[in-house]
């Protein structure tokens, strides 16, 4: 078990290792034992961020043609749904080289844009790296001068996938193979970031020029019953609204539509733009703010501060005749805050709703890009 932590908030969590990291500690034991005639119980590799890891060998299988054995992936306290499966290698002999391919319960790329080619394996580059460095250090070490083809294999793989983002994404029938630090740290806003950038290139790649952001089930719901286009070319950002932003403005979409519940969105009138309850709250500073130019009374907007939900505070504000009214600044401030963020590199807009109190705010530019969303080319 890796013995290396992280502090998320007040909590110690423990980190785990990758999918590479199985994958090269895997490959590296593999191409000893088929190198020696003997068997292993350890693989010992150094991570891409210089990390040592000692991993356990399971599975162990020699014969005349190849070697084979396993790692179990250990997530740690990350929430990762491919924590416990087990990632095989399986090594044979070949003239020169080596060669890296994947197989049952590895995934294939289908959609451009990713990290591997279409039609390829989902091996990503930083974990063959590893592999190719692991089954190198063998060789090295047991005088050997000829090549190694090396599968990577996961009989799990299919069915965990389809638990993942891997089917949207375009990665067909089984898991990646993925990490560049080759260690996962648990809920790491990172890792998220990366994944929102990694779809966002993929979109581009299609020749996608109008991107949606989502933040959740809500918004998804949201948008199959009441938009005029599909949630095929969006991405779910989650509370990462700023660098969703800054993503698309790195690829350069011409424009970018966020649909969120008003519970969220309500920060971006504050300038907010990570809606997560740990970065900052603000929700019911910013509908006082608006309250005070809808000239709503002073007595009654003390009674927002003590709300626990938007709706609740929503609850108030309608009880004076003038919800329309805080909403139109709501939506001024929201789209303020939004083009400050896109400094004029990207049309931004924002649709806002509420389930209870039965609103669609839209701010300027919003009608104009959902019509972009509705095109061809989304």
């Amino acid at each position: 078990m890796l013995e290396k932590y992280v502090f998320v908030g007040n909590k110690k969590l423990r980190c785990g290792y990758t999918t590479g990291s199985c994958a090269a500690a895997a490959a590296k034991a593999s191409a000893y034992m088929l190198l020696t005639g003997n068997l292993t119980h350890f693989s010992d590799i150094v991570t891409p961020d210089n990390t040592p890891l000692h991993l356990g060998i399971i599975n162990q299988d020699i014969n005349e043609n190849y070697a084979s054995c396993a790692v179990v992936k250990d997530g740690g306290d990350d929430p990762d749904i491919t924590s416990g499966i087990e990632i095989y290698a399986r090594v044979s002999l070949i003239s020169c080289g080596i060669t890296i391919t994947g197989g049952k319960g590895i995934g294939i790329v289908t959609k451009a844009g990713l990290d591997q080619p279409v039609g390829e394996y989902a091996i990503n580059s930083t974990p063959r790296k590893m592999i190719a460095l692991a089954v190198s250090e063998i060789a090295e070490e047991l005088g050997y001068s000829g090549g190694f083809l090396v599968e990577i294999y996961a009989p799990q793989g299919e069915s965990v996938a389809k638990k993942t983002y891997n089917p949207r994404m375009g990665i067909m029938g089984g898991i990646s193979i993925i990490g560049t630090s080759g260690i996962v740290e648990p809920m790491s806003n990172s890792a998220l970031v990366q994944t929102i950038r990694t779809e966002a290139k993929m979109l581009k790649a299609q020749g996608i020029k109008n991107i949606l952001l989502t933040l959740g089930n809500y918004s998804e719901s949201f948008i199959s019953e009441n938009m005029p286009f599909s949630l095929e070319n969006s991405i779910k950002c989650s509370n990462f609204i700023g660098d969703a932003i800054e993503i698309s403005k790195e690829f350069e979409f011409d424009s970018a539509l966020i649909v969120g519940h008003i519970g969220k969105l309500v920060k971006l009138g504050a300038g907010i733009m990570n809606t997560h309850s740990a970065f900052a709250d603000g929700r019911m500073e910013v509908l006082t703010s608006c309250g005070v130019m809808a000239g709503i009374n002073s007595d009654i907007l003390k009674n927002i501060q003590n709300c626990a939900t938007v709706d609740a505070a929503l609850d108030i504000i309608a009880d004076t005749g003038l919800l329309n009214d805080v909403l139109s600044e709501l939506v001024k401030k929201i789209e303020y805050h939004l083009n400050i963020k896109s400094a004029d590199l990207i049309k931004i807009g924002a649709v806002v709703f509420s389930f209870k109190h039965d609103f669609i705010l839209k701010t300027h530019n919003a009608d104009e890009i959902i019509s972009f969303l509705g095109g061809k080319n989304g």
